[in-house]
């Protein structure tokens, strides 16, 4: 630490995360009702929880989308672009009083093939999950972790060996969310400087 750098102390029991930005993705989670209708609701703490085939996201078990989990065993993922923010936002709608969610069925979405939900149109991955665990009591929340079973992306989005990266983000840029409450979009990056002999 820098000698002169001022350091302030925080309650990790308080509003920590509401002090500073954090960098997060935003996506968009499809379930499925208990009446058959599709749910989708946005969802920044989520990631990627190995380098094969599972992928997890915060959520409490107050919300529909914990219970359609849990009932139904699957989920989707859409990671979204930036010119999809306004409709990530509206899928954070709150219900009616009769417990209905009339914004899923009025933005653009398409089936899952095998995963129960639909997915948000226009992203650019597509994850198909099927549930391989909850870790209930993060306080008031819990950690849903998926095996994915299916994935797409949109041939836009996908690296490829004839096009650099910095090309390919300044073409499909990539939206983040920085909580609490900004986003970003994400077209000019920088390449890693990792060192000599950097394996994973």
């Amino acid at each position: 630490m820098a000698a002169d750098q001022e350091l302030v102390e925080l309650d990790p029991d308080g509003s920590l995360w509401s002090r500073v930005f954090c960098v997060a993705p935003l996506v968009v989670v499809g379930t499925r009702e208990a009446d058959g209708a599709d749910d989708l609701a946005p969802k920044h703490l989520a990631m990627p929880l190995s380098w094969e085939r599972h992928y997890g996201f915060v959520c409490t078990p107050r919300h529909r989308t914990y219970q359609n989990i849990r009932r139904e065993t699957s989920f989707t993922v859409t990671y979204v672009r930036p010119s999809q923010t306004v409709l990530a936002s509206l899928a954070a709608s709150p219900r009616c009083e009769d417990g209905s969610k009339p914004i899923s069925e009025a933005l653009p979405t398409f089936p899952a093939q095998s995963a129960s939900g639909a997915f948000l149109a226009d992203g650019y991955l597509f994850l198909e999950c099927e549930l391989d665990r909850i870790i209930d009591q993060l306080d008031d929340n819990a950690l849903i972790i998926g095996r994915i079973i299916a994935a797409r992306a949109a041939a836009d989005s996908l690296r490829r060996s004839d096009l650099d990266d910095q090309d390919l983000l300044r073409d499909a840029p990539l939206l983040t969310y920085l909580h609490p409450g900004r986003c970003a979009t994400i077209s000019d990056t920088l390449m890693m400087p990792f060192p000599s002999g950097f394996k994973r």
